[in-house]
């Protein structure tokens, strides 16, 4: 009896203690030491690649947002804001009810078939409102000019990058907004795109926030154009 009690007794202390010693190496040693290491070589990946401007966090370069005129009365979403170059349709176009409008409550797309009748007149709908959107006078966009990224959402719903081909459709419309030649615009367009990772992993693409900062001081008062 003496012997199963003792036998027991110190079972108990040794899963106790196992148990105190994995806690803390596991919940604050190992966390401490991550997250140093993090902060020591890649604080900008740890912190969330967060985008400043003028010395101020204004978002995350691994996260679209939106750049909208203010909501008018009577209409449940805003206007795009010509001024700025405008990122992929969030929320899978149309209507989501848990992720709208790039609030991060959680990322996702419609999931609806390629063939849906309902997504197939929003992708009608965009294309027909970038098209109208982004013509100026001597230079309008055809349909056909459309990139696919400017009228469907990425499958997060959530991507900051577009295409250099749909950024290039909006220079001559972002160009005529701000008073500024389009050839600066585009500049500013070329110098903002990335290429593929490592020369043949992914797309070309374009920063949207990135590149709207950059567009930001291009047009600030005193900003030589």
């Amino acid at each position: 009896m003496n012997t199963s009690l003792t036998n027991a007794a110190r079972l108990f202390t040794a899963g106790l203690r196992a148990l105190l010693i994995l806690t803390v190496v596991t919940g604050i040693v190992y966390p401490l030491v991550v997250t140093g290491v993090a902060q020591g070589l890649f604080p900008g990946k740890a912190n969330g690649s967060e985008t400043k401007a003028d010395g101020k966090v204004v978002g995350s370069s691994l996260i679209g947002q939106s750049y909208n005129l203010p909501l008018k009365e009577g209409r449940e979403t805003p206007e795009p804001d010509p001024r700025w170059f405008q990122g992929r349709p969030a929320n899978g176009l149309g209507t989501n009810t848990v992720n709208t409008r790039y609030e991060l409550i959680l990322s996702g797309a419609t999931n609806r078939s390629a063939d849906d009748p309902e997504l197939l007149q929003w992708v009608q709908d965009a294309k027909a409102a970038v098209v109208r959107d982004n013509s100026v006078p001597g230079h309008p966009v055809r349909p056909e000019d459309v990139p696919a990224d400017a009228v469907t959402s990425s499958g997060s719903g959530l991507d900051p990058d577009i295409s250099p081909r749909y950024a290039d459709l909006q220079v001559h419309r972002v160009a005529a907004k701000n008073g500024l030649p389009a050839e600066r615009v585009q500049e500013l367009v070329d110098e903002h795109t990335t290429p593929r990772t490592l020369g043949f992993i992914g797309e070309p693409r374009v920063n949207v926030l990135e590149l709207n900062i950059a567009l930001g001081e291009l047009v600030a008062p005193g900003a030589g154009h």
